[in-house]
């Protein structure tokens, strides 16, 4: 018996996610209530990622609209299915504002999906939607409702910025490394091999801390080094370093748990090049709290957004603690940041700017969906290194989970080219305070 096809009911959360969420499920058709276009015409101004792409899907609304009625069926193409507006809402059965509440427009955008269940008999209607309480809602109504797939990880994010130690490797290649600095692979990774892959090479006792040079077919040792009076504490620091300070990695990604010094090493080493570039661009996504918009808090724009790059403040201040007020590596960073070449800004006020010849660290990038991380690396120009940071494990946007935000997305995406390196911070080393935390709580 061949498979019903299926009418996918997009809610305004998708196409927020989303812009080309309407192009995503294959032969199957795509239908939008009515409300959802109210909602989009709500967000179309603005400079937000959010802003943009409501502006995207009603323009795509648009095009496809101009010789045909939103209320028939459109095809959206080859091997794509169809295309409607849902207007009519005559709903013979349930009705979800009489049973939930009148005049919300979720409640309107579940009768909109229980309509087609009800008129397209011969079709599996599902509401798709990334607001977890609107799919409950729907599921207590008998609908099906599921989450936005099309851009979850498959792969298991916790692996793919791991460090691999690799057994029984033969003793003189190890003391190799520790002479000459670097020996040939020749298959001595096997089927570990990543590019910048960073390694653990051990036999009994023996051991050196490694990583693989895809330009150069070699793998080379890994040093513990102070970058701007800061040490690694442990080998991930130790790896971490070293593709910050790695002039041809020009993407970084930091993966880790509160307190095992992701922002603080990337803060370092961009303070060890600083004459690499002509600025340092320190960067976070502002997720307001209990969904209340910064412009409700008092005072102009720097004061708005102070409580959300305090954090990346305090970094630069432990690090500045490191040096007395005469030494020379403080009066440097105080010039760095008198001169504007140092900033650090919240992530929505760099748009549109051109990110040559800078170096780039986006605090918290597990809030940032994956349009918005690809968005930031296709502006970066010549000479410029990007840096994201994050935990995947501590996500405060709503519609993002540990398999589809972007950093997550960076890290499966990337992994394995020449410029890109991913490491995963395991061990904290804030405080043991801290630590008990991770673990326990």
């Amino acid at each position: 018996m061949p498979k019903k096809k299926k009418i996918a009911v997009l809610d305004t959360s998708v196409l927020l996610h989303d812009h080309q969420a309407i192009l995503s499920f294959k032969n199957n058709d795509v239908a939008i209530p009515i409300t959802v276009l109210e909602e989009l015409d709500n967000f179309k101004i603005g400079n937000d990622t959010k802003n943009f792409s409501a502006r995207e899907v009603i323009r795509f609304i648009d095009k496809i609209s101009e010789d045909a009625s939103l209320q028939e069926w459109i095809p959206l193409g080859e091997h794509r299915g169809n295309f409607k507006i849902i207007l009519a809402t005559d709903l013979k059965g349930l009705d979800a504002e009489n049973i939930y509440a009148r005049g919300k427009n979720d409640h309107k955008i579940l009768n909109a999906a229980l309509f087609l269940k009800e008129t397209e008999k011969d079709k599996d209607v599902i509401l798709v939607t990334k607001d977890i309480n609107l799919r409950i809602k729907a599921k207590a109504l008998g609908l099906n409702s599921e989450d936005y797939r099309t851009d979850k990880i498959v792969d298991d994010v916790s692996k793919t910025a791991s460090v691999n130690t690799i057994e029984n490797v033969d003793p003189d290649q190890i003391r190799q490394i520790f002479t000459k600095g670097r020996i040939d692979e020749n298959g001595v990774l096997g089927t570990n091999k990543v590019a910048n892959g960073y390694y653990i090479l051990k036999n009994g006792k023996t051991s050196s801390l490694a990583v693989y040079n895809p330009n150069l077919d070699q793998i080379e040792r890994v040093e513990k080094e102070f970058v701007y009076g800061i040490k690694p504490k442990n080998a991930e620091q130790a790896f971490a370093l070293n593709a910050l300070l790695n002039h041809d990695i020009k993407l970084v990604a930091l993966q880790g748990v509160a307190g095992t010094g992701k922002t603080l090493l990337a803060l370092a080493s961009a303070l060890e090049q600083h004459k690499k570039y002509q600025q340092i661009l320190l960067a976070r996504p502002i997720v307001p709290l209990s969904n209340n918009e910064i412009g409700f808090l008092p005072g102009d724009a720097n004061d708005k957004i102070g409580p959300y790059m305090e954090p990346l403040w305090d970094n630069l201040k432990f690090i500045k603690s490191q040096f007395g007020e005469n030494e020379r590596k403080h009066k440097a960073i105080t010039e760095l940041q008198e001169s504007g070449k140092i900033v650090i800004s919240a992530l929505a006020f760099i748009r549109g700017r051109s990110l040559s010849n800078m170096m780039i660290i986006v605090d918290e990038a597990q809030n940032l969906t994956p349009h918005e991380i690809k968005t930031i690396i296709t502006r970066a120009g010549e000479g410029t290194k990007i840096v994201f940071t994050g935990d995947v494990n501590q996500i405060d946007t709503p519609y993002l989970d540990e398999h589809s935000n972007g950093l997550a997305y960076l890290m499966t995406k990337l992994k394995g080219q020449n410029l890109f390196a991913a490491v995963k911070l395991e061990k904290g080393e804030r405080s043991e305070l801290a630590n008990l935390a991770n673990d326990l709580l």
